[in-house]
């Protein structure tokens, strides 16, 4: 269990660094930048703490679905982007394929 806050930690940090990302414009924002950076440091480590038990493949539909999401909100209030039908519906696709995973999948088991 303690893998999987692991693997949330990362996840947080990852959408912060995504996030910031924009707003370096280019790396040329100094705080932005070292935020960014920061969070991407701190995404990998967890990220590489939870791989010693959870098998990189759910790591990572994990990380990347749960990401997508997160980023996406945050881009509609950070940065005023617009998500149209398509955008929701291929989200909430990748939202259900993370949930068969996490209840289906035998292969995050040992």
């Amino acid at each position: 269990m303690k893998d999987y806050l692991f693997l949330f930690v990362a996840i947080v940090f990852e959408v912060i660094a995504t996030s910031a990302l924009k707003a370096t414009h280019e790396f040329t924002k100094f705080w932005p930048s070292v935020l960014t950076l920061l969070g991407y440091v701190i995404a990998f480590y967890f990220l590489s703490l939870t791989l010693k038990t959870v098998p990189i493949g759910i790591a990572y539909a994990l990380w990347s679905g749960i990401g997508i999401v997160l980023v996406s909100l945050l881009s509609v209030f950070l940065y005023n982007q617009k998500l149209d039908t398509a955008a929701i519906l291929g989200i909430s696709c990748i939202v259900l394929g993370v949930v068969i995973i996490n209840l289906f999948s035998k292969s995050g088991t040992h």
